[in-house]
């Protein structure tokens, strides 16, 4: 990717995330996004896992287009819960960072979990 392609790509994200943050105080019934933070974390990881078995299925099915349309779902999910906890696209882009260039079996020991 373009170094171009990927500081658009991050305004994106960055501009999705803006656009959810301002959703937080709105009125559910008339934002999906506020909705989803009115019903809290429970049906925000819900959307989420919904969105990972989807995500699964249209890989399984081999649907590129699937695939892309169901992984946008799963990251705006992803982006709602992280602005429900205070972070941003900008937190998990630095997590990226600082484990570009280690094993992932070495990062993964590191953290403790199988």
């Amino acid at each position: 990717m373009a170094k171009t392609d990927v500081k658009a790509a991050t305004d994106v994200l960055a501009r999705v995330a803006a656009t959810i943050e301002s959703r937080k105080g709105a009125e559910p019934a008339g934002s999906y996004v506020a909705s989803l933070f009115a019903r809290g974390d429970d049906a925000i990881l819900k959307k989420i896992g919904e969105e990972a078995t989807e995500t699964v299925m249209a890989a399984k099915d081999g649907d590129k287009i699937r695939i892309t349309a169901e992984i946008a779902d799963l990251w705006f999910h992803c982006l709602v819960l992280l602005v429900r906890h205070g972070l941003g696209p900008a937190d998990v882009l630095a997590e990226l960072a600082r484990r570009e260039g280690l094993s992932g079996h070495a990062e993964k020991a590191a953290r403790g979990r199988s």
